[in-house]
């Protein structure tokens, strides 16, 4: 690369400001609705590769309000920090016999964190998610963390619902779940346009997080509605039973990420 052109990503310019993405670390702290639910796994080989593992049967949807910054500036000009997204977690058993997670599909609002994620591995489309706020108040409209108070959220692709979930708080302490709870393996790979019968060659790799911080979880009760679509293959997972769900805040700063 010319040493003149400093951008992490494109477009490249001696500056690097136009980049879509800067270098890491990247810093996150969000609102997390989290449905952990069963899946079906008789069509897991149509998205994992079996070198990853099998499905187990468990997963998790999350619904997710996120700020996101390098160094603190983006926060000032809200537009390059604020997304929201959806993300579904499969939990796998790996070849030696542990656990891991793994991301078949995740839909985001904003460009920064499209491109962000897909270096990561998390194969991120566009897609608009709708969700409760929970704000710090003891009041109706603030959806205040207590028993009986009821959240709700939604994910549309191409101007079509996917999904949509309702929580009813418990006021019992709740559980981290899906990706907060082990770590997320990622697929890193693009096709060669000078060889493009050829395929992406498939890599995987594993997030490099540091100062994971999080606030007391909130049991909910969860239902879910999933509605078809005509592109999207949310369906590989058959039924989708919820068992468990929590609501809170998490934060964590990926430094880089680390072959699997």
């Amino acid at each position: 690369m010319d040493h003149r052109l400093r951008s992490f990503t494109a477009p490249f310019t001696a500056s690097g400001r136009a980049a879509i993405v800067p270098p890491p670390p990247w810093h996150y702290a969000g609102w997390l609705m989290n449905v952990a639910l069963r899946c079906e796994t008789a069509h897991g080989p149509d998205f994992l590769p079996a070198a990853l593992g099998r499905l187990t049967g468990n997963g998790c949807l999350h619904f997710a309000d996120w700020q996101a910054t390098t160094d603190g500036s983006e926060l000032i000009d809200p537009v390059y920090a604020q997304y929201r997204e959806t993300i579904v977690i499969v939990e796998i058993e790996r070849p030696d016999g542990s656990l891991a997670n793994f991301c078949p599909f995740i839909w985001v609002d904003q460009d920064i964190s499209l491109v962000r994620g897909l270096l990561q591995g998390w194969p991120k489309k566009l897609g608009t998610t709708y969700m409760t706020r929970s704000l710090p108040l003891d009041q109706l409209a603030a959806a205040p963390l207590k028993a009986g108070t009821r959240l709700g959220a939604s994910l549309s692709v191409k101007e079509r619902r996917l999904i949509e979930a309702r929580l009813e708080l418990t006021g019992k302490p709740g559980s981290p779940l899906g990706f907060l709870t082990n770590r997320t393996i990622g697929t890193v790979g693009w096709p060669d346009l000078t060889k493009p019968q050829a395929g992406p060659e498939l890599r995987w790799v594993l997030p490099d997080i540091q100062g994971k911080v999080a606030s007391a979880w909130h049991e909910a009760e969860a239902t879910l509605n999933i509605l078809p679509h005509p592109v999207e293959e949310l369906s590989l997972l058959g039924k989708l039973t919820p068992v468990q769900a929590s609501v809170g805040w998490a934060g964590i700063t990926v430094v880089g990420a680390v072959p699997l």
